[in-house]
């Protein structure tokens, strides 16, 4: 028979579900012998792997190299153009560390779901699947957009698999969504994946997909969900009750390894921090006095410019924000173009303290619309590919196109003699 390999059985260690382990030894369990409950220990443990595997590089690298953001300390780095050129290269750690979290952690996400399908049909499996495969989901938008075409890998196996077209990976991730938007459960805690999760993943790869009619249908029907609403920033980011957030890892300090505030916050914090990072000139001064996301956003600590979003230094983590409702506002709005969309800019400008704004034409708008994300999302892992996907960065990073797209690590191309470099940094031109 089939055992359970080490990789699940580490799922449900890692998931601090202890007081369940003693009378279920899982590394004793074969896989046709999967019970509910033991596949509900190991979601929760894919909960915990698919929050910590991509490392701080892979949550923060959109935002490292979207412009905002540069490197304290060492002067030949501090501009987004030297951050950008001296960070992207196919052996730094910003490019090979999210590339071996995504798929040491979608190999465990796939042991998983392949686990889960073996049990008999219900409601509560169809849930867990649901589950899984928005996790799946997540991890390939974070690859696709990072480096386009990749391997699609769906077992428990998949080494050395052929990369795929970039929109071939597309349309996987999209039936993974459709998937769980049919079978996650209804929203019950911003924590736990549910359909309207799903449904505002899914509005997020429309957009990136140029499905703008698909997108706005879904951020709509997000908005207009009972559920949600908009909340106020400081609620949001500094743990209170709030509407907004759709879904979010808890990222609690027992079981990740994400500590996003240590790499953003100084000593004179209190809480400590590495200050490795700090926003630039211009990302301290793109916040109005009236924005309300201003002090959450940007402070100073001492004489230091800090991110602020996530304040738990060196003492503790701080939540992951996948989605919130704030995103579907203005997926709405850039989807539905100016004559329709503009309500919903100024309708999320005015709740956050802002004057509405009225451009002139949709060049105009779409320029309103980066700028309302660049303010909104700040910190949240979105600038660097807002500025890629729109055909803004080169000019906006000064820096050449290849770095529109991050390099295959040197090392797995050694490894797997079917990948190929991306043609914009292949010494040969090949694909």
């Amino acid at each position: 028979m089939k055992r359970i390999s080490v990789i699940s059985l580490v799922l449900m260690l890692s998931a601090g579900c202890g007081k369940y382990l003693d009378q279920y030894p899982g590394n004793a369990v074969s896989a046709d012998r999967i019970t509910t409950e033991h596949a509900e220990l190991m979601v929760t443990g894919m909960y915990n792997i698919a929050q910590y595997k991509p490392t701080f590089n892979g949550w923060a690298l959109f935002d490292l190299i979207g412009g905002d953001i540069v490197r304290t300390g060492a002067t030949s780095v501090n501009t987004p153009k030297l951050m950008v050129e001296s960070a992207i290269a196919p052996d730094k750690s910003l490019v090979t560390s999210p590339w071996n979290g995504y798929f040491a952690g979608l190999y465990q996400i796939n042991t998983v779901i392949s686990l889960v399908e073996k049990l008999p049909a219900s409601q509560r499996k169809d849930e867990l699947l649901g589950t899984g495969c928005f996790f799946r989901a997540l991890y390939y938008y974070n690859i696709v957009t990072r480096w386009r075409n990749v391997p699609v890998i769906t077992g428990e196996g998949g080494e050395n698999c052929p990369q795929q077209p970039e929109e071939e990976v597309w349309k996987f991730i999209e039936s993974e969504l459709v998937r769980a938007v049919g079978t996650a459960p209804d929203f019950s805690d911003k924590n736990y994946v549910s359909k309207q999760a799903a449904q505002a993943l899914l509005a997020r790869t429309y957009l990136a997909m140029g499905r703008k009619e698909d997108a706005a249908r879904l951020a709509e029907s997000l908005i207009s969900d009972e559920a949600f609403e908009l909340s106020d920033f400081r609620s949001i980011f500094r743990g209170g009750e709030n509407k907004e957030e759709i879904f979010s890892f808890a990222n609690i300090v027992h079981e990740s390894k994400v500590n996003m505030s240590s790499y953003y916050y100084t000593k004179e914090s209190g809480v400590g921090g590495a200050y490795n990072f700090r926003p630039t000139a211009e990302a301290m001064t793109m916040y109005s006095e009236t924005d309300s996301r201003k002090e959450i956003s940007i402070a100073m600590q001492g004489n230091n410019e800090v991110m602020n979003k996530y304040c738990g230094g060196d003492a503790g983590t701080d939540p992951i924000y996948i989605v919130r409702l704030a995103e579907m506002y203005l997926i709405s709005a850039e989807c539905q173009g100016l004559e329709k969309g503009l309500q919903r800019l100024n309708e999320l400008r005015i709740f956050r303290g802002l004057e509405p704004v009225y451009p002139s034409d949709e060049e105009e708008f779409l320029d309103a619309i980066l700028h309302e994300r660049r303010l909104e999302l700040f910190g949240e892992g979105f600038r660097w590919y807002d500025l890629v996907r729109t055909g803004r960065y080169e000019e906006a990073a000064g820096v050449g196109k290849k770095y529109t797209v991050l390099p295959v690590p040197a090392r797995e191309l050694s490894l797997n003699g079917n990948l190929r470099q991306h043609p914009l940094w292949s010494s040969d031109g090949s694909i």
